[in-house]
């Protein structure tokens, strides 16, 4: 009788291993340059907070630093996603914190609104391709049954690196006329991690079967199987593991198998991005505007920041005992209420809890994105699944921080806040409508 470990496919070798080092490897490797990401993107909102006042600027021309940089991220986003299906999922990884390491620092440079604008469209453009090509690599090494709180896990770091934002903020920023600089700089450090990332990570698996590259696909499943110690299937095992998985078409985003998930994915990441970005990237200079200090602000802003750990820490933990659909609706839901709240906001101890809410709640909703987003879409065109609804996501990132300042013009605080409630409450009702995948395998 034929051994039933030589008629399993290297997808369902890798789904059945226990958790192991190369695992906790590629989670923290991924997860730093993630944390990095965050970092980057997070040291804006302080930079913009300090520039209204060292510039003697209006934040309304300010707003256009952020813009800039998400607009490159909407534009990278869909080519790192592409590139990740094309060249591979480590290398497309690699090469994206090298360009945003490397233009972040230059843009301590910058001498004017113009160039900082610039060169901030070129920060996005790695940025933006990073972040689907990383849950999407790690998506596919992790085990089926927690694939999902692996993956919250991998978006938790982005806490840690708006928590690194913060404390940079706090203690960087406010030094001099230059601080912001400064904080820039710091920022340059992904180019060197770039290096590490290229030489330690190994490529998906499921990535290199979809090329025909057998070989090279069942040595990382191996080297999984050894870390593991786990047996290793001898004899015809390639033969048979591409008899069990042929080339397939690559399906359209929009094809009649596809296009449900699409739209109702889109129209989530669109309106998570409006909410996040516009909320988060004003808080410090919505709190100057209220007459707290510069340095009060940025205090505030990390406490507020702080609250995004547990958030993921209690996503991770739904998302495989509720499902992805269930958590990120309720997620999206109790965003929409604190940022209800947060507006109504109007003195230091409601700042504090409706910010810390709107954060943990946010935050969770971002994890239980990230888990569902690769899921939906095959192997063939899984990094463009996820890199096409980033950068879809990324158009609401560019128009909220623009929209931030005539709101506060119209209505205070309360407007834009409100409008946040609404535009998270709509991201909940399409989340209902999105397939749920906890526990099967990728390519079930």
């Amino acid at each position: 009788m034929t051994n039933a470990t030589t008629t399993r496919t290297r997808s369902q070798r890798l789904d059945s291993l226990p958790w192991t080092r190369k695992h906790s490897k590629l989670v923290g490797g991924s997860g730093i340059g993630w944390a990095l990401d965050a970092m980057d993107v997070g040291l804006i909102s302080f930079v913009i907070a300090q520039l209204v006042i060292v510039w003697n600027v209006e934040a309304a021309e300010l707003s256009w630093v952020a813009s800039a940089g998400f607009l490159g991220m909407a534009i990278g986003a869909s080519l790192g996603g592409l590139l990740a299906d094309k060249l591979g999922r480590r290398q497309v990884f690699a090469l994206t914190l090298l360009v945003y390491g490397l233009f972040t620092g230059l843009s301590a440079l910058s001498w004017s609104i113009g160039a900082l604008v610039a060169l901030r469209f070129l920060v996005g453009l790695g940025l933006g391709a990073e972040l689907p090509v990383a849950s999407t690599l790690v998506s596919e090494f992790a085990p089926a049954r927690i694939r999902g709180r692996v993956v919250v896990i991998l978006e938790s770091f982005w806490a840690v690196g708006w928590t690194a934002a913060a404390l940079i903020g706090y203690f960087v920023v406010p030094t001099s006329d230059d601080g912001w600089r400064w904080a820039l700089a710091l920022g340059a450090v992904p180019a060197v991690y770039a290096i590490y990332v290229r030489l330690g990570l190994p490529e998906s698996v499921r990535f290199l079967e979809a090329k025909g590259r057998h070989a090279a696909a069942e040595q990382v499943v191996r080297n999984f199987e050894d870390a593991a110690s786990v047996p290793s299937p001898a004899g015809q095992v390639n033969a048979r593991t591409v008899a069990l998985t042929p080339r397939q078409p690559r399906p359209g985003l929009f094809g009649r198998s596809l296009r449900r998930r699409t739209i109702s994915l889109w129209i989530v990441w669109f309106c998570v991005n409006f909410a996040y970005y516009g909320a988060f990237i004003w808080l410090p200079t919505l709190l100057v505007a209220q007459g707290f200090s510069l340095v009060r602000s940025f205090e505030y802003t990390l406490i507020i920041t702080l609250a995004q750990l547990p958030g993921y820490a209690v996503s991770a933990w739904l998302v495989e005992r509720w499902g992805r659909r269930a958590t990120l609706a309720t997620f999206l839901t109790g965003s929409a209420i604190a940022a209800g709240l947060f507006g109504t906001a109007g003195d230091v101890t409601t700042i504090l809890v409706f910010g810390s809410l709107m954060s943990f709640f946010n935050l969770g909703a971002w994890g239980a994105l990230y888990a569902v987003t690769p899921e939906l879409y095959p192997t063939r065109v899984r990094g463009t699944g996820a890199g096409s609804a980033a950068g879809f996501g990324r158009l609401a990132s560019i128009i909220a921080p623009l929209c931030v300042p005539p709101l506060l013009a119209l209505g205070g605080v309360a407007l834009p806040f409100g409008v946040f409630a609404v535009v998270f409450a709509v991201a909940a009702i399409a989340a209902l409508t999105l397939p749920d995948l906890r526990g099967q395998s990728l390519e079930d």
